[in-house]
C-alpha cells in the first residue's frame, strides 16, 4: 500500500487530539511578518537528505534488488521511491558518513556477483557486499530527480584515487569513461557536490584542523569536472558542533580552496552518547531538553558563520550541516550498530524548529542534510521487509515543500517562552516566505506541549493548510498502526482584520496566505 497517496485525518480527529489543551485558555502571542525585509532565497538543497551504508539504510531502505518479492524497479523498491519524489528530495549526500572514509569506489562497480565483499567497521561489524555502488546510487539520484553528494575518502585514500573516481563519474572520454560504459552506462553523470573528505577531526582521520585544511588544499586540486562541464561544488570537511577554531582554521588556511565548508550536529535528549535518551516513552523533560538542545542550531550557525565571515565577507562560502537530527538509543532489539530509533512527535517538532532556523541563515546555509533517509536515526522513512511507514518527522518535510526555493521574509514573535528542566524555548516558533508560486506561506510551531496558542499576525485574508499534532508527546507510527500521526485540514481567517491562528499544544502548521 502506498501510504503516502493515502487521504488526511480528519479535522475532527485533530481536535480530538488537542481536546485537553483547547480546554484551557490560549496564550496570546503576536507575529508581525515584514514582506520589505526579505532574506537569501531558501535553497531546495537545505531539505537534503543522508544516505549512509549503515544499518538497514541502502540495504532494505532503498535496495532490495531485482529478484526481491519486493515491488521494485531494477533492485530499487517502488514504495520508497515514490514517497521521496513526493516529498521533492533535493540533494542526496552518499555512501557516508565515516562509511565514507574507509570506502574504495571500485569495490562498487562491475559485475554485482564479482564484488568484493568487505567489512562495515564503523556499523556492526557486518559483511558489506557492495551491491549498492556508483552505478546504482548515481542511477537512483536520477530517478529521484535528485542532485548528487558524493562523499570522497580522504580518510584512507589518495588524491589519485579520488580523481579517478570523479572521473569515473564525470567523463565523456577516455580509459575510465571506456570503462563505465562496458559497466552499463553510456553517459556521463552529473556530480554536482563532492565532499573532500567527512569528519576529519573524527572518523575521517583525527586531524588537526591545520593538517585536515592542507590536505583539503591537496586533494581538493584533483577534484574537476570536464572542460566545458559545470564546476563541481567542492565541501570541506568542517568543524563537529561548537568546534569555533576548526572553522576558524579550516577559512585561513583553505577557504580560497572551497565552495562550501561543513558542520555536523546531532540532538541527544541527555547530551550523552553513552546514554542519549529513548525515542520513545520519554517524559516532558526529555521534551523539553530535546526541543533547547536542538534550537542550539541557531547558536552554532550564527557563531560558525560569524568565523567565517572573517575570512570570506563576501559570504562566496557556504555552510552545510550535511548531518543533523535526533540520535537516541538505538530500539531494543534491533542490531548493534544499526542506528535504528522510533520517530515520533517530538521528531517532527526537532524537524520544524531546525528548517526554520535554516531559513533565517540563508545568507550561508546553503544546503543542509538530515540524517538519516530510512531506517537510521531521523529518518523519513521506516520499513520492515515489505511493509513501509512514513515518520512524523517525514510529513514535517511533505508539509514545508512549498519553501524550497521560496523567499523568507523577517517574523517578529512576541509571547511567552515554554521553560521546562532547565530549557527554554520560543512558545511559538514562525517562518515566513513568498514561495516560487507566488504565494505567502507560514509555518508556526507551539513546542509546548500542554497549553494552546491564539496567534495573532499583521496580516489579513484566509489561510489554508495542514497540521500535525498527535496526543501524547511521543505519539507515532507503527507497521500495524502506519496512520496514527499524519497531517490534517487546516483553515484560519482574520478576526478584526488580522489573521488568527488557533494553535493547539504540540503542533506544527504549514499554511499558505490568501
Amino acid at each position: 500500500m502506498k501510504h503516502w497517496k493515502q487521504g488526511l485525518v480528519s479535522v475532527a480527529a485533530t481536535i480530538a487530539f488537542a481536546a485537553p489543551a483547547l480546554a484551557q485558555a490560549p496564550v496570546a502571542v503576536t507575529v508581525t511578518v515584514d514582506t520589505a525585509k526579505a532574506g537569501p532565497k531558501i535553497e531546495p538543497a537545505i531539505y537534503g537528505q543522508f544516505a549512509e551504508h549503515l544499518g538497514r539504510g541502502i540495504y532494505e531502505g532503498v535496495w532490495v534488488g531485482p529478484e526481491s518479492p519486493i515491488p521494485n524497479t531494477n533492485g530499487y523498491r517502488n514504495d520508497v521511491l515514490a514517497a521521496l519524489k513526493h516529498i521533492k528530495v533535493p540533494v542526496v549526500r552518499w555512501p557516508g558518513g565515516c562509511f565514507a572514509d574507509e570506502y574504495d569506489w571500485r569495490d562498487g562497480i562491475g559485475p554485482r556477483s564479482k564484488r568484493p565483499v568487505r567489512i562495515n567497521r564503523h556499523w556492526g561489524g557486518v559483511t558489506e557486499d557492495n551491491a549498492v555502488g556508483t552505478h546504482e546510487f548515481m542511477n537512483y539520484s536520477e530517478m529521484l530527480g535528485a542532485d548528487a553528494y558524493v562523499a570522497g575518502n580522504m580518510g584512507s585514500m589518495s588524491p589519485r584515487d579520488m580523481s579517478q573516481w570523479v572521473e569515473y563519474m564525470t567523463a565523456e572520454k577516455g580509459s575510465l569513461a571506456e570503462e563505465r560504459k562496458k559497466n552499463g552506462r553510456a553517459e556521463p553523470w552529473t556530480v554536482k557536490y563532492f565532499g573532500v573528505g567527512n569528519e576529519t577531526w573524527g572518523c575521517g582521520g583525527s586531524m588537526r584542523p591545520e593538517y585536515s585544511a592542507d590536505l583539503h588544499r591537496r586533494y581538493q586540486e584533483f577534484v574537476n569536472a570536464p572542460a566545458g562541464k559545470p564546476r563541481i561544488v567542492k565541501v570541506a570537511s568542517g568543524a563537529n558542533a561548537s568546534d569555533y577554531n576548526f572553522t576558524d582554521v579550516m577559512m585561513r588556511q583553505a577557504g580560497d580552496r572551497m565552495n562550501a565548508l561543513s558542520v555536523h550536529y546531532y540532538t541527544l535528549p541527555t547530551g550523552k552518547w553513552d546514554k542519549k535518551g529513548a525515542a520513545t516513552g520519554f517524559n516532558e523533560d526529555e521534551w523539553a531538553s530535546t526541543l533547547g538542545r536542538a534550537t542550539f542550531m541557531d547558536e552554532l550557525i550564527t557563531k560558525h558563520a560569524a568565523m567565517m565571515d572573517k575570512h570570506d565577507p563576501q559570504k562566496r562560502v557556504g555552510l552545510y550541516v550535511d548531518e543533523w537530527g535526533t540520535w537516541y538509543d538505538q530500539e531494543a532489539g534491533s542490531t548493534p550498530g544499526f542506528l535504528y530509533q522510533q520517530n515520533s512527535l517530538r521528531d517532527a517538532e526537532v524537524a520544524a524548529l531546525t528548517l526554520n532556523i535554516f531559513h533565517r541563515h540563508t545568507d550561508r546555509v546553503r544546503m543542509a542534510n538530515i540524517a538519516q533517509m530510512v531506517n537510521v536515526l531521523q529518518a523519513m522513512i521506516l520499513t520492515d521487509k515489505g511493509r513501509m511507514v512514513l515518520t512524523p518527522t517525514y510529513h514535517v518535510f511533505d508539509m514545508y515543500v512549498p519553501f524550497q526555493g521560496a523567499t523568507p521574509y523577517e517574523a517578529d514573535v512576541k509571547g511567552p517562552s515554554y521553560e521546562r528542566a532547565g530549557f527554554k524555548v520560543p512558545m511559538v516558533d514562525v517562518s515566513a516566505a513568498r514561495g516560487t508560486d507566488g504565494r505567502l506561506y507560514l509555518s508556526l510551531t507551539n513546542t509546548d506541549p500542554n497549553k494552546p496558542a491564539r496567534v495573532t499576525t499583521n496580516l489579513s485574508g484566509t489561510a489554508r493548510g495542514r497540521i500535525l499534532t498527535g496526543p501524547s508527546i511521543d505519539t507515532h507510527n507503527t507497521f500495524d498502526k502506519p496512520n496514527t500521526i499524519q497531517p490534517a485540514p487546516y483553515s484560519a481567517r482574520s478576526s478584526g482584520g488580522k489573521l488568527t491562528f488557533d494553535l493547539p499544544a504540540k503542533s506544527i502548521v504549514v499554511v499558505s496566505v490568501e
